[in-house]
């Protein structure tokens, strides 16, 4: 695979024409590519080449991938094709589907209609049902992983991204390296406390998804991972009536099932769950007035859960949810000491006269200030200042040990001034001036965003270094900023599919400068 993302358009990968980007995570790039065999257009999903070398994760990679192939549903997004080419690199060709996913809609609108999420997840559900009946594991639902075509009464919901599924007599949400697969904002109890997962971890995904489509804002929000793995595990979500009022208390018993903290204590199916979301909301019908007239006969049908039934389910799904926690407490401890990259303490870093960047990072991290030209604060932060302090001849090979042996340690913090940068230029020409500063290929894949960093104007943007010879790769979301004297340029780095928005976004809050 090659090793710039964006050099791969216009080239052929397994037979096919690779046109543009569509979508990019951790672990793979998502491209829109031609098959010219058919004249179809297909996206071509192309796996992080790092992930190519485990042999077992090859092997059921691809037979996970044809299984889900021979699976004749109309909410599972189609897979034509799951293998690895000559090169090694793995891949699977799906259906394109031009429409948006839910992480988008989210976005741009804000909380749902609810007669689209009625719509939309009773498609999400029974996809998710056909899957487990088959033995297979999502672990990983979230809105990024639903795509719908079209916008009105025609929506049609798409569930993808099933390349890293797991079989139901698989352990918990983890590959043999002990590293998570899932979201932290959608992941279950049971995947965190690395304990046996079956299909009701996917319901749990599920109803966070459903939680933030009708509330607009997710189940759990915290400023940090170890707080938000926690809430998995311990807290009760607010009730969504009290978020949306317009919403029947009923829904609230409903929501408290299907989030908790106990697998056994939620619905036998994902098709359960929204059926008796469906039920729960129609019981007050008239006060929905985002609901569509064409749902208003089905809804006269049914009559509406008990309250008392709801709130004794919501009351005993939290109270087993506590005790459940309380006894998890010692498994969460060790699995965070590995998810967070440096705990919830953190340490000042007080900057030097040439480099007049203050801000705060874990404690866990060790800065360490390069000929005070620039700082680089790390788990590793030996390996990394060898690494930044040589750009043009640099030698990745221990920093690529890192990323392959012990990923959530190649990550840190690298900031200095440079009196090159112009942060009011475009992508393009920052990708140039980091390309001289920085160690490896950039490739800065998103638009600049204006924000403002320590009180000074500045620009966000995400990118990743990538080492021209074996592959390695760092994933970072950098600032620069305006300054009198010289601009600032800070990075937040971490390897591929371990990088930590609240971590990066609590460093940029901390960051002032000394120097106009």
């Amino acid at each position: 695979m090659a090793q710039n993302d964006r050099s791969l358009i216009g080239q052929e990968v397994a037979g096919y024409r690779v046109e543009d980007i569509i979508g990019k995570g951790g672990m793979a790039v998502v491209y829109l590519a031609i098959d010219p065999r058919l004249n179809r257009k297909v996206a071509l999903k192309i796996l992080n080449p790092l992930l190519g070398e485990d042999e077992r994760f090859r092997q059921r990679f691809v037979l996970e991938s044809r299984t889900v192939a021979s699976i004749d549903h109309p909410n599972i997004i189609p897979v034509y094709e799951a293998d690895a080419a000559d090169d090694g690199t793995l891949y699977i060709a799906m259906r394109y589907v031009a429409g948006p996913d839910l992480r988008r809609l989210f976005y741009d609108r804000g909380p749902m209609p609810v007669s689209q999420v009625n719509r939309i997840f009773a498609q999400v559900a029974a996809a998710l049902d056909t899957a487990h009946a088959h033995d297979l594991i999502h672990r990983d639902v979230k809105p990024a992983n639903i795509l719908v075509a079209g916008h009105t009464e025609g929506d049609h919901a798409y569930l993808t991204d099933f390349g890293i599924t797991k079989h139901r007599t698989s352990i918990s949400g983890l590959t043999h390296t002990d590293q998570f697969i899932g979201t932290p904002r959608y992941m279950s109890p049971e995947q965190i406390n690395k304990e046996r997962i079956d299909g009701r971890c996917d319901q749990y995904g599920l109803a966070c998804v459903v939680y933030e489509a009708l509330s607009g804002r997710l189940p759990f929000q915290r400023d940090n991972e170890i707080a938000l793995l926690w809430a998995h595990l311990a807290e009760a979500p607010t009730p969504l009536s009290t978020l949306r009022p317009e919403l029947p208390m009923e829904v609230d018993g409903v929501m408290a099932r299907a989030l908790a903290k106990s697998p056994e204590q939620r619905y036998d199916t994902c098709t359960q769950f929204v059926a008796e979301l469906r039920d729960a909301i129609s019981g007050q019908s008239y006060r929905l007035t985002q609901t569509a007239p064409q749902d208003e006969p089905a809804r006269e049908k049914r009559k509406p859960p008990r309250k008392k039934a709801a709130r004794k389910k919501s009351s005993r799904g939290i109270v087993i949810g506590a005790v459940l926690a309380v006894a998890a407490v010692v498994t969460l401890v060790a699995v965070l000491a590995t998810v967070l990259r440096g705990g919830d303490t953190w340490a000042p870093y007080a900057g030097t006269a040439a480099v007049p960047i203050s801000f705060e990072h874990p404690s866990g991290w060790t800065p360490r200030a390069h000929a005070d030209v620039f700082v680089v604060v790390s788990p590793k932060a030996g390996e990394f200042d060898t690494l930044f302090g040589t750009p043009v001849t640099a030698d990745w090979a221990a920093v690529n040990e890192i990323i392959k042996a012990s990923p959530t340690e190649a990550t840190g913090i690298y900031a200095q001034t440079l009196d090159t940068l112009d942060p009011r230029s475009g992508a393009q020409q920052l990708q140039e001036t980091l390309q001289s500063s920085l160690p490896g290929t950039v490739n800065v894949f998103s638009e600049v965003v204006q924000v403002r960093v320590g009180g000074k104007p500045a620009v966000r943007l995400e990118g990743s270094i990538t080492d021209p010879q074996r592959g390695g790769r760092l994933d970072f979301t950098g600032w620069a900023v305006e300054r009198q004297d010289e601009p600032a340029l800070m990075i937040y780095f971490c390897a591929p599919g371990t990088c930590d928005s609240a971590l990066a976004n609590r460093f940029v809050r901390s960051v002032s400068f000394g120097t106009s």
